[in-house]
Protein backbone atom coordinates (compact mmCIF):
# COMPACT_ATOMS: atom_id res chain seq x y z
CA UNK A 1 0.00 0.00 0.00
CA UNK A 2 1.53 3.94 -1.15
CA UNK A 3 2.50 5.73 2.21
CA UNK A 4 1.05 9.26 2.11
CA UNK A 5 4.37 11.19 2.98
CA UNK A 6 4.12 13.58 5.52
CA UNK A 7 3.17 17.36 4.09
CA UNK A 8 5.74 19.97 3.84
CA UNK A 9 5.49 23.86 5.23
CA UNK A 10 7.36 25.17 1.95
CA UNK A 11 5.97 25.06 -1.43
CA UNK A 12 7.23 22.72 -3.71
CA UNK A 13 8.87 23.43 -6.75
CA UNK A 14 7.59 21.79 -10.62
CA UNK A 15 11.06 19.22 -10.52
CA UNK A 16 9.74 18.17 -7.03
CA UNK A 17 6.47 18.02 -7.95
CA UNK A 18 7.34 15.68 -10.93
CA UNK A 19 9.40 13.85 -9.28
CA UNK A 20 6.77 12.92 -6.69
CA UNK A 21 4.88 11.08 -9.00
CA UNK A 22 7.67 9.60 -11.46
CA UNK A 23 6.72 6.54 -10.88
CA UNK A 24 2.66 6.99 -11.62
CA UNK A 25 3.63 9.06 -14.70
CA UNK A 26 6.34 6.31 -15.86
CA UNK A 27 2.93 3.93 -15.69
CA UNK A 28 1.12 5.97 -17.38
CA UNK A 29 3.25 6.67 -20.14
CA UNK A 30 3.64 2.90 -20.03
CA UNK A 31 -0.09 2.47 -20.40
CA UNK A 32 0.00 5.32 -23.12
CA UNK A 33 2.04 3.38 -25.70
CA UNK A 34 0.29 0.37 -25.53
CA UNK A 35 -2.92 1.73 -25.65
CA UNK A 36 -2.10 3.94 -28.98
CA UNK A 37 -1.11 0.92 -30.92
CA UNK A 38 -3.28 0.09 -34.49
CA UNK A 39 -2.84 -2.79 -36.75
CA UNK A 40 -2.97 0.55 -39.15
CA UNK A 41 0.91 1.95 -39.51
CA UNK A 42 -0.01 5.34 -40.20
CA UNK A 43 -2.30 5.55 -36.74
CA UNK A 44 0.75 4.22 -34.73
CA UNK A 45 3.11 6.83 -36.66
CA UNK A 46 1.23 9.49 -36.37
CA UNK A 47 -0.60 9.71 -33.13
CA UNK A 48 2.80 8.41 -31.25
CA UNK A 49 4.47 11.53 -33.00
CA UNK A 50 2.29 13.89 -31.73
CA UNK A 51 2.16 12.11 -28.05
CA UNK A 52 5.50 12.11 -28.02
CA UNK A 53 6.12 15.21 -29.10
CA UNK A 54 6.73 17.39 -25.71
CA UNK A 55 4.00 18.23 -23.94
CA UNK A 56 3.80 18.96 -20.39
CA UNK A 57 1.00 16.30 -19.62
CA UNK A 58 -0.08 18.49 -17.24
CA UNK A 59 -3.89 17.42 -17.73
CA UNK A 60 -2.56 13.70 -16.70
CA UNK A 61 -0.10 14.93 -13.93
CA UNK A 62 -3.72 16.77 -12.68
CA UNK A 63 -5.47 13.31 -12.43
CA UNK A 64 -2.69 11.55 -10.52
CA UNK A 65 -2.02 14.04 -7.86
CA UNK A 66 -5.37 14.80 -7.74
CA UNK A 67 -6.18 10.97 -6.92
CA UNK A 68 -3.49 10.98 -4.68
CA UNK A 69 -4.57 14.11 -2.53
CA UNK A 70 -7.69 12.15 -1.66
CA UNK A 71 -5.90 9.16 -0.36
CA UNK A 72 -6.66 6.84 -3.62
CA UNK A 73 -4.24 3.60 -3.28
CA UNK A 74 -5.46 1.51 -6.72
CA UNK A 75 -4.57 1.79 -10.28
CA UNK A 76 -7.45 3.14 -12.31
CA UNK A 77 -5.68 6.59 -12.00
CA UNK A 78 -3.72 5.31 -14.36
CA UNK A 79 -5.72 4.79 -17.26
CA UNK A 80 -7.97 8.34 -16.60
CA UNK A 81 -5.06 9.85 -16.88
CA UNK A 82 -3.78 8.18 -20.23
CA UNK A 83 -7.62 9.05 -21.21
CA UNK A 84 -7.28 12.66 -20.46
CA UNK A 85 -4.11 13.07 -22.39
CA UNK A 86 -5.84 11.04 -25.04
CA UNK A 87 -8.57 13.86 -25.57
CA UNK A 88 -6.17 16.63 -25.21
CA UNK A 89 -3.97 15.30 -27.88
CA UNK A 90 -7.41 14.38 -30.20
CA UNK A 91 -8.01 18.31 -29.84
CA UNK A 92 -4.04 19.54 -30.59
CA UNK A 93 -4.65 17.29 -33.80
CA UNK A 94 -7.89 19.02 -34.81
CA UNK A 95 -7.21 22.32 -33.62
CA UNK A 96 -3.82 22.39 -36.12
CA UNK A 97 -6.04 21.57 -39.22
CA UNK A 98 -8.74 24.28 -38.56
CA UNK A 99 -5.89 26.85 -37.94
CA UNK A 100 -3.71 25.65 -40.86
CA UNK A 101 -0.82 25.37 -37.96
CA UNK A 102 2.62 24.01 -39.04
CA UNK A 103 4.42 24.15 -35.87
CA UNK A 104 3.62 22.99 -32.52
CA UNK A 105 5.58 22.28 -29.30
CA UNK A 106 8.85 23.61 -31.69
CA UNK A 107 7.44 20.34 -34.18
CA UNK A 108 6.33 19.99 -37.40
CA UNK A 109 2.76 19.72 -36.87
CA UNK A 110 0.98 16.20 -37.71
CA UNK A 111 -1.31 17.76 -40.44
CA UNK A 112 1.76 19.64 -42.07
CA UNK A 113 3.72 16.48 -42.23
CA UNK A 114 0.80 13.80 -43.31
CA UNK A 115 -2.04 16.41 -43.85
CA UNK A 116 -5.22 17.10 -42.70
CA UNK A 117 -6.71 14.17 -43.73
CA UNK A 118 -4.65 12.17 -41.49
CA UNK A 119 -4.62 14.66 -38.74
CA UNK A 120 -8.12 14.59 -38.72
CA UNK A 121 -8.54 10.65 -38.66
CA UNK A 122 -6.34 9.92 -36.38
CA UNK A 123 -7.33 12.68 -33.90
CA UNK A 124 -11.07 10.76 -34.03
CA UNK A 125 -8.71 7.53 -33.72
CA UNK A 126 -7.36 8.89 -30.01
CA UNK A 127 -11.09 10.35 -29.03
CA UNK A 128 -12.51 6.82 -29.44
CA UNK A 129 -9.89 5.10 -28.02
CA UNK A 130 -10.02 7.16 -24.76
CA UNK A 131 -14.12 6.30 -25.15
CA UNK A 132 -13.28 3.08 -24.62
CA UNK A 133 -10.87 3.26 -21.92
CA UNK A 134 -13.37 5.00 -20.21
CA UNK A 135 -15.62 2.84 -20.54
CA UNK A 136 -13.36 0.15 -18.68
CA UNK A 137 -13.81 2.52 -15.32
CA UNK A 138 -16.87 0.51 -14.71
CA UNK A 139 -18.16 3.82 -13.77
CA UNK A 140 -21.16 5.90 -14.91
CA UNK A 141 -20.10 8.93 -13.06
CA UNK A 142 -16.48 8.97 -14.66
CA UNK A 143 -18.02 8.20 -18.27
CA UNK A 144 -20.29 10.90 -17.32
CA UNK A 145 -17.91 13.74 -16.51
CA UNK A 146 -15.40 12.49 -19.34
CA UNK A 147 -18.05 12.71 -22.13
CA UNK A 148 -19.93 16.06 -20.70
CA UNK A 149 -16.04 17.43 -20.73
CA UNK A 150 -15.31 16.45 -24.60
CA UNK A 151 -18.86 17.85 -25.27
CA UNK A 152 -18.32 21.02 -24.02
CA UNK A 153 -15.11 21.25 -25.74
CA UNK A 154 -16.43 21.08 -29.12
CA UNK A 155 -18.65 23.93 -28.17
CA UNK A 156 -16.27 25.63 -27.30
CA UNK A 157 -13.56 24.71 -30.21
CA UNK A 158 -17.05 26.02 -32.40
CA UNK A 159 -17.35 29.58 -30.35
CA UNK A 160 -13.96 30.47 -30.71
CA UNK A 161 -14.52 29.85 -34.50
CA UNK A 162 -17.30 32.26 -34.21
CA UNK A 163 -14.98 34.74 -32.66
CA UNK A 164 -12.13 34.35 -35.48
CA UNK A 165 -11.87 37.29 -37.03
CA UNK A 166 -14.67 39.40 -35.18
CA UNK A 167 -12.86 42.27 -32.91
CA UNK A 168 -16.06 42.64 -31.36
CA UNK A 169 -15.84 39.81 -29.37
CA UNK A 170 -15.50 41.07 -25.53
CA UNK A 171 -13.85 39.94 -22.59
CA UNK A 172 -16.84 37.92 -21.37
CA UNK A 173 -17.30 35.91 -25.13
CA UNK A 174 -13.47 35.47 -24.87
CA UNK A 175 -13.36 33.81 -21.58
CA UNK A 176 -16.53 31.87 -22.17
CA UNK A 177 -14.79 30.23 -24.94
CA UNK A 178 -11.51 29.60 -22.67
CA UNK A 179 -13.61 27.82 -19.93
CA UNK A 180 -15.02 25.52 -22.66
CA UNK A 181 -12.00 24.99 -24.69
CA UNK A 182 -9.02 24.75 -22.45
CA UNK A 183 -10.22 24.41 -18.74
CA UNK A 184 -13.35 21.97 -19.27
CA UNK A 185 -10.43 19.04 -19.34
CA UNK A 186 -8.80 20.42 -16.13
CA UNK A 187 -11.87 20.84 -14.54
CA UNK A 188 -12.47 16.80 -15.49
CA UNK A 189 -9.42 15.88 -14.66
CA UNK A 190 -9.07 17.57 -11.13
CA UNK A 191 -13.05 16.27 -10.58
CA UNK A 192 -11.96 12.37 -11.43
CA UNK A 193 -8.88 11.83 -8.76
CA UNK A 194 -11.56 13.16 -6.38
CA UNK A 195 -14.37 11.03 -7.41
CA UNK A 196 -12.03 7.74 -8.13
CA UNK A 197 -11.36 8.48 -4.31
CA UNK A 198 -15.18 8.52 -3.39
CA UNK A 199 -15.05 11.84 -2.02
CA UNK A 200 -18.38 13.51 -1.05
CA UNK A 201 -19.90 15.35 -3.62
CA UNK A 202 -18.54 18.55 -2.67
CA UNK A 203 -15.54 17.70 -2.71
CA UNK A 204 -15.23 16.81 -6.10
CA UNK A 205 -17.42 20.25 -7.09
CA UNK A 206 -14.93 21.61 -5.37
CA UNK A 207 -12.07 19.86 -7.39
CA UNK A 208 -13.49 20.80 -10.56
CA UNK A 209 -13.66 24.38 -9.32
CA UNK A 210 -10.46 24.00 -8.73
CA UNK A 211 -9.79 22.90 -12.22
CA UNK A 212 -11.50 25.19 -14.46
CA UNK A 213 -9.84 27.88 -12.10
CA UNK A 214 -6.71 26.37 -12.97
CA UNK A 215 -7.38 26.18 -16.51
CA UNK A 216 -7.94 29.47 -17.28
CA UNK A 217 -4.82 30.94 -15.52
CA UNK A 218 -3.09 28.75 -17.98
CA UNK A 219 -4.69 29.89 -20.74
CA UNK A 220 -4.46 33.59 -19.73
CA UNK A 221 -0.65 32.78 -19.45
CA UNK A 222 -0.46 31.80 -22.81
CA UNK A 223 -2.25 34.62 -24.19
CA UNK A 224 0.70 36.36 -22.84
CA UNK A 225 3.52 34.36 -24.19
CA UNK A 226 2.05 34.95 -27.60
CA UNK A 227 3.43 38.30 -27.44
CA UNK A 228 6.19 38.30 -24.99
CA UNK A 229 7.56 35.04 -25.51
CA UNK A 230 10.17 33.36 -28.15
CA UNK A 231 9.26 31.27 -30.45
CA UNK A 232 11.72 28.70 -29.45
CA UNK A 233 10.28 28.94 -26.22
CA UNK A 234 6.74 28.19 -26.36
CA UNK A 235 7.21 26.13 -29.18
CA UNK A 236 4.90 27.86 -31.90
CA UNK A 237 5.05 31.66 -34.04
CA UNK A 238 4.74 35.06 -31.92
CA UNK A 239 1.43 36.16 -32.96
CA UNK A 240 0.19 33.09 -33.95
CA UNK A 241 -3.34 33.87 -32.97
CA UNK A 242 -3.26 37.48 -34.51
CA UNK A 243 -2.29 35.58 -37.66
CA UNK A 244 -5.46 33.43 -37.25
CA UNK A 245 -7.57 36.35 -36.20
CA UNK A 246 -7.85 35.14 -32.70
CA UNK A 247 -8.81 37.98 -30.59
CA UNK A 248 -7.29 37.17 -27.13
CA UNK A 249 -7.49 38.79 -24.32
CA UNK A 250 -4.33 41.00 -24.96
CA UNK A 251 -5.27 42.36 -27.97
CA UNK A 252 -9.14 43.29 -26.37
CA UNK A 253 -7.41 45.22 -23.91
CA UNK A 254 -5.08 46.68 -26.23
CA UNK A 255 -8.17 47.97 -28.44
CA UNK A 256 -10.02 49.36 -24.60
CA UNK A 257 -6.72 50.93 -23.41
CA UNK A 258 -4.72 51.97 -26.56
CA UNK A 259 -5.68 55.32 -28.76
CA UNK A 260 -8.02 55.68 -31.41
CA UNK A 261 -5.56 54.67 -34.11
CA UNK A 262 -4.30 51.56 -32.57
CA UNK A 263 -7.53 50.33 -31.55
CA UNK A 264 -8.67 50.72 -35.15
CA UNK A 265 -5.46 48.94 -36.78
CA UNK A 266 -5.95 45.86 -33.87
CA UNK A 267 -9.47 45.94 -35.28
CA UNK A 268 -8.34 45.94 -38.59
CA UNK A 269 -5.38 42.93 -37.96
CA UNK A 270 -8.17 40.72 -36.27
CA UNK A 271 -10.38 41.31 -39.19
CA UNK A 272 -7.67 40.29 -42.05
CA UNK A 273 -5.61 37.90 -39.94
CA UNK A 274 -2.07 37.20 -41.04
CA UNK A 275 1.53 38.60 -39.96
CA UNK A 276 1.33 41.78 -41.66
CA UNK A 277 0.21 43.80 -38.73
CA UNK A 278 2.39 41.94 -35.94
CA UNK A 279 4.86 44.39 -35.33
CA UNK A 280 3.05 47.22 -34.93
CA UNK A 281 0.02 45.38 -33.13
CA UNK A 282 3.02 44.22 -30.74
CA UNK A 283 4.19 47.42 -30.43
CA UNK A 284 0.50 48.77 -29.17
CA UNK A 285 0.18 45.59 -27.02
CA UNK A 286 3.06 46.78 -25.22
CA UNK A 287 2.61 50.16 -25.01
CA UNK A 288 -0.81 49.72 -22.79
CA UNK A 289 -1.44 47.50 -19.93
CA UNK A 290 -2.73 44.39 -21.92
CA UNK A 291 0.32 42.11 -20.85
CA UNK A 292 0.13 43.25 -17.18
CA UNK A 293 -3.39 42.97 -17.41
CA UNK A 294 -3.63 39.39 -18.86
CA UNK A 295 -1.27 38.33 -16.40
CA UNK A 296 -3.04 40.02 -13.55
CA UNK A 297 -6.03 37.84 -14.45
CA UNK A 298 -4.52 34.80 -14.77
CA UNK A 299 -2.95 35.48 -10.82
CA UNK A 300 -6.49 36.08 -9.77
CA UNK A 301 -7.62 32.85 -11.50
CA UNK A 302 -4.91 30.84 -9.90
CA UNK A 303 -5.20 32.63 -6.22
CA UNK A 304 -9.11 30.84 -6.60
CA UNK A 305 -7.81 27.69 -7.75
CA UNK A 306 -5.93 27.63 -4.51
CA UNK A 307 -8.71 28.53 -2.33
CA UNK A 308 -10.88 25.82 -3.46
CA UNK A 309 -8.62 23.42 -2.43
CA UNK A 310 -9.45 24.00 1.58
CA UNK A 311 -11.50 20.18 1.46
CA UNK A 312 -7.73 18.47 0.51
CA UNK A 313 -6.53 16.83 3.71
CA UNK A 314 -3.03 18.53 4.55
CA UNK A 315 -0.56 16.07 2.45
CA UNK A 316 2.67 17.19 0.03
CA UNK A 317 -0.34 15.96 -2.86
CA UNK A 318 -2.14 19.02 -1.67
CA UNK A 319 1.14 21.15 -1.59
CA UNK A 320 1.95 19.83 -5.36
CA UNK A 321 -1.67 20.89 -6.42
CA UNK A 322 -0.88 24.45 -5.02
CA UNK A 323 2.05 24.49 -6.81
CA UNK A 324 0.70 23.33 -10.19
CA UNK A 325 -1.47 26.78 -9.72
CA UNK A 326 1.80 28.50 -8.98
CA UNK A 327 3.54 26.97 -12.35
CA UNK A 328 0.55 28.03 -14.63
CA UNK A 329 0.93 31.92 -14.28
CA UNK A 330 4.98 31.63 -13.38
CA UNK A 331 5.49 29.61 -16.36
CA UNK A 332 7.89 31.56 -19.34
CA UNK A 333 6.61 28.96 -21.54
Amino acid sequence: MLKTPKPQQARLDMDAVNTLVREDMTAVNLLIEKRLHSDIALVNQLSSYIINSGGKRLRPLLVLLSARAFGYTGEQHFNLAAVVEFIHTATLLHDDVVDASDRRRGNETANSRWGNEAAVLVGDFLYSRAFQMMVESDSMHVMRILADATNVIAEGEVMQLLNCNDPDTTEQRYLDVIHCKTAKLFEAAAQLGAVLSHAPAGVGQNMARYGMHLGTAFQLVDDVLDYSASADKIGKNIGDDLAEGKPTLPLIRAMQQGTSEQSSLIRLAIKEGGREHIGTVTAAIESTDAIAYTARKAREEADKAIQCLHDAPPSIYADALKTLADFSVNRTF
